[in-house]
């Protein structure tokens, strides 16, 4: 098969550092019960979603967190699909 001689883009060193950070899950404890939380970055905020913290709209390139229950009460799949996304503020003092 023959060599493409097109040259990739270069990214930026903070960009996939960016993208790197953003991939990051972590855990957290509120009102006693565990939650996953993943960060999305701006370039990787594709569609507008609806708080729940505030009821607002997070557009199109605004970076946010992506939160669902951590405890499996209901089993990974019903918890993994009833994931909100946050915006970060709101999420940091719900």
């Amino acid at each position: 098969m023959p060599r493409s001689h097109r040259r990739r883009p270069e990214s930026s060193g903070d960009d996939s550092f960016e993208r790197l950070l953003a991939g990051w899950k972590r855990t957290e404890t509120r009102r006693g019960v565990e939650w996953t939380v993943q960060p999305v970055s701006a370039a990787q905020a594709q569609k507008q979603y609806t708080c729940p913290g505030c009821g607002g709209q997070i557009d199109v390139g605004i970076a946010h967190v992506v939160t669902w229950r951590a405890d499996g009460v209901l089993g990974d799949a019903a918890d993994l699909a009833a994931r909100r996304h946050w915006h970060q503020h709101c999420w940091k003092v719900a």
